[in-house]
């Protein structure tokens, strides 16, 4: 617990004991279910969170309200890590309304039974505290059809949802003149630097597919003078709001910086060979790179990178006539979520029978990218005179 202003109190939790994130993504430095209590005449709670953490989450209310009550439950987002404490919090303060949204009621009903005492909100409407004043705007398909985001006019605070978070937990205060990214040895300036390479992953990985309603709630939004956003995982945003605004803008518009994301997938070690001489040709010309191992790096950081870099060249020897396992799952993780406006490349061993770059080609041109090259595909061992990186680097540096 934690006081932001004299209106708003942060009483969220750290998870450090999660060290996979939905069953799929690592968190090498935690992650934050954040909540906040909105202090007016009437009090006002905006999200819960995640279902282990309930005694220290009401511990937490209880401290920042000294014996007041809970007037509104705001629910922004139906994901369980933000509102598995809904029945929790409705036993200890029976007479709360929860506010909502239409797409939200069925979703309310079954995950927790509940049905009474619903105040189901419209885009735009308000709702009085007093002092203060909360109006919600529909934010559908960031991530969730039920997504919605409130803002607290007198301190033109956005409490976000899911939108402008990251993984990994923040130490030191909650706040970005102050926290850090516990765990973390980067010794990075700002906050937003220290957290930036997990914003990119926790965007890529559970917000990635969504860039058009993205852009949309962007539109919508662009309108509200807001000086703090206050997001479901990862610091509260007060000085870093133009990075933090412009990541996301860039991100959801899939524009990618000058670099290279390298992914590859090797069952004898001839495929990754020819990643690492591409790595070293790169390296050459001084051109940014990433590179990837699928077969031994959970896939999050691959998409990670992917996002982050403007062309992407994927490595797969052909495997039963097709493209090896782990690159097709990654580049079908990579057509799910609608990547656009990529520079491509592909480069693959086989033995007798080459198959792996034609069908990444192919599926690279069924995104659209743009094949800056007819693929690298070379039979049996590595050889530089086989697969010529240092050509791919040219054309690479050349972009």
């Amino acid at each position: 617990m934690c006081k932001i202003s004299e209106k708003i109190v942060y009483v969220g939790v750290n998870d450090f004991r999660k060290v996979i994130f939905e069953g799929m993504w690592p968190l090498p430095f935690g992650v934050s279910y954040n909540s906040y209590l909105v202090l007016g005449e009437k009090i006002a709670l905006i999200d819960t969170a995640e279902a282990d953490f309930a005694a220290e989450y009401m511990e937490n209310i209880r401290k920042a309200l000294e014996g007041r009550k809970v007037d509104y439950l705001i629910v922004n987002h139906m994901e369980p890590d933000h509102s598995s404490l809904m029945s929790i919090v409705r036993d200890a303060y029976p007479e709360v309304k929860i506010v909502c949204n239409a797409k939200t009621v069925p979703m309310i009903k079954g995950y927790h039974g509940i049905t009474d005492n619903l105040l189901v909100v419209k885009d735009g409407e308000s709702l009085s505290l007093g002092s203060c004043t909360l109006t919600f705007y529909m934010t559908p398909m960031v991530h969730w059809p039920e997504t919605m985001v409130t803002y607290f006019q007198e301190e033109k605070t956005l409490f976000s949802g899911d939108a402008f978070g990251t993984f990994g937990a923040p130490d030191g205060g909650i706040t970005d003149s102050s926290a850090r990214l516990s765990g973390s040895t980067d010794a990075a300036g700002s906050t937003f630097e220290a957290f930036r390479d997990e914003m990119y992953r926790y965007y890529s990985n559970i917000v990635g597919k969504y860039g058009q309603t993205v852009q949309a709630a962007l539109k919508k939004l662009s309108g509200l003078e807001i000086s703090r956003i206050c997001s479901t995982h990862g610091p509260v945003w007060e000085k870093d709001i133009p990075e933090v605004l412009a990541c996301y803008d860039r991100l959801s518009r899939y524009e990618g910086e000058k670099g290279v994301c390298i992914v590859y997938a090797s069952m004898y070690g001839n495929t990754a060979r020819a990643a690492k001489a591409l790595a070293a040709e790169l390296e050459k010309r001084g051109v940014a790179y990433a590179m990837h191992n699928l077969c031994t790096e959970n896939v999050s950081y691959a998409y990670r990178d992917t996002f982050r870099y403007g062309t992407l060249v994927v490595g797969a020897p052909t495997y039963n006539n097709d493209i090896f396992p782990p690159a097709y799952s990654f580049m079908y993780g990579v057509s799910a979520r609608l990547m656009k406006n990529r520079h491509f490349a592909a480069f693959g061993s086989f033995t007798w029978a080459g198959a792996s770059v034609k069908l990444l080609n192919e599926m690279a041109l069924r995104l659209g990218f743009d094949l800056i090259s007819d693929g690298l595909s070379f039979s049996q061992a590595y050889s530089a005179e086989k697969c010529d990186m240092a050509a791919l680097a040219d054309t690479i540096a050349r972009l």
